[in-house]
């Protein structure tokens, strides 16, 4: 889309995930202001999808007071769904070839993406790849096909379906893990926040001054300012994308509820803090939790032409680091019954339920069935078996840009007992999609389902 055609188009509200490990940020919002609502296009304010990142990159959570307010004006910013695309639907299509045909049909006549297109027809997950090489007079093709319903704005600011509340799948994430699928081979996609070494260095020294008498709230402030930002990285996507952004929020959004910054959503989730055996704690505590992958081997057909993104899809693991009187930190690995990781196997239980209730995780699953389906395409060589070019998809389409993560304040806890403290630290969210990819089975069945489910449906570029 070339920018004079950007600049006309109406502002809308898409879903912004993101994930980085934040420690748990600090709400200073004073400078934050509500985002104008109009229809077409993205929004790109800093406050959506979870989080708040400022022109400075800092990342918080986002204000609390307003957000239905926000939420209806979001909502209004959409266009009315399709009543074809209203229906829960256990598989719907979504041809790759007539996608982008559909793109640049928009921008030739200068009208905004239609919501339709720019949420993928209202996919909640790819769980397959289906390919169709040239035959008869029919140019070749690739599908995705997955469940999708209608959608609507929640109150994070994501477009979610009707009635299982989870994302739905972004145009914007699917041209970056198309165009990043290549140079996703080996070092993969990732997000972490770290502290400094000298942040570590100058809390260890504030907390050999502290006493009884500052008492907890006071000591963990001295702490913060301690410690100061953490830094954020993205490696494997554009930080500037709403990809990037999904990362970033997940991961943060994981670190609030494990600390107890916000309640989680679901049952059977208490905080890490409140299941801390405080009274062992030996020394001052920097759990470390991250995001990682979780799938069965993909199911493939004989030809290589069909196949099928199984299992959970996102996990979470952790460590428990400590931190020695020099400030050097000392590395958990290995010891696998910590109170940290114990956490991390009960998320990792209700992660399924947690993103029918916080879109953040169901956006970061998004992402990771995204990258897993372009590093099959680019694996298996499937845009030249499909005899496809999609210059739209591969080159000329431009995802919304936004402000770039960079930094997360820090937030500790102070523990009651002993003096010592606790601060979320390196983490983040981790995925290897060829290394998924490569993992596979053979499973005949899905020859049958591509035959019955050919590309053949007219000019329609999804069907159902």
């Amino acid at each position: 889309m070339t920018r004079g055609v950007e600049t006309t188009m109406r502002l809308r509200f898409a879903d912004r995930l993101a994930v980085l490990t934040a420690t748990f940020a600090v709400l200073a919002m004073s400078a934050w202001t509500a985002p104008h609502a109009e229809a077409g296009g993205l929004i790109r304010a800093p406050a959506v999808g979870g989080v708040y990142i400022d022109a400075e990159g800092v990342v918080n959570a986002p204000p609390a007071d307003g957000a239905e307010a926000l939420r209806n004006t979001w909502q209004q910013g959409l266009d009315e769904t399709p009543a074809a695309m209203e229906p829960l639907v256990d598989l719907r299509f979504v041809s790759l070839r007539k996608l982008d045909a559909a793109i640049a049909a928009a921008k030739s006549a200068g009208e905004p993406i239609p919501d339709e297109v720019r949420y993928l027809a209202g996919l909640l997950r790819v769980k397959h790849v289906l390919v169709y090489p040239p035959a008869d007079g029919r140019p070749g093709d690739i599908v995705l096909a997955g469940p999708a319903e209608g959608w609507k704005v929640d109150s994070l600011g994501n477009t979610v379906g009707v009635t299982t509340n989870r994302p739905v799948l972004m145009l914007d994430d699917l041209v970056v893990a198309l165009r990043a699928a290549e140079t996703t081979n080996g070092p993969g996609v990732s997000c972490s926040i770290d502290p400094t070494s000298e942040g570590l260095a100058r809390a260890q020294k504030v907390s050999r001054t502290l006493t009884a008498q500052d008492g907890p709230m006071t000591a963990a402030r001295r702490l913060e300012q301690a410690f100061g930002r953490q830094l954020v990285t993205v490696t494997g996507v554009p930080a500037s994308s709403h990809f990037a952004r999904s990362l970033v929020a997940a991961d943060f959004r994981m670190k609030r509820l494990a600390m107890g910054f916000e309640p989680a959503p679901v049952d059977g989730l208490p905080s890490y803090l409140e299941t801390l055996n405080t009274r062992a704690v030996k020394a001052n505590l920097l759990p470390r939790w991250w995001l990682a992958a979780d799938y069965e081997p993909l199911a493939r057909d004989a030809e290589g032409l069909a196949w099928e993104i199984r299992g959970q899809g996102v996990k979470c693991q952790a460590e428990e680091d400590f931190v020695n009187d020099a400030g050097e930190v000392k590395r958990g690995a290995g010891r696998n019954e910590t109170d940290a990781a114990k956490w991390a196997a009960t998320m990792t239980e209700r992660f399924d339920e947690l993103a029918s209730h916080d879109s953040a995780f169901g956006h970061v699953r998004n992402a990771f069935d995204l990258s897993v389906a372009a590093a099959v395409i680019a694996m298996h060589e499937l845009w030249e078996v499909a005899d496809l070019e999609t210059p739209q998809l591969s080159a000329e389409f431009s995802p919304e840009g936004y402000n770039v993560p960079k930094y997360v304040a820090t937030q500790a806890t102070f523990l009651k007992r002993g003096g010592k403290w606790v601060v979320t630290a390196s983490g983040g969210v981790q995925v290897f999609p060829w290394q998924i990819a490569d993992e596979q089975e053979e499973v005949a069945s899905l020859a049958d389902l591509r035959t019955k489910n050919a590309a053949e449906k007219a000019d329609a570029w999804w069907w159902q």
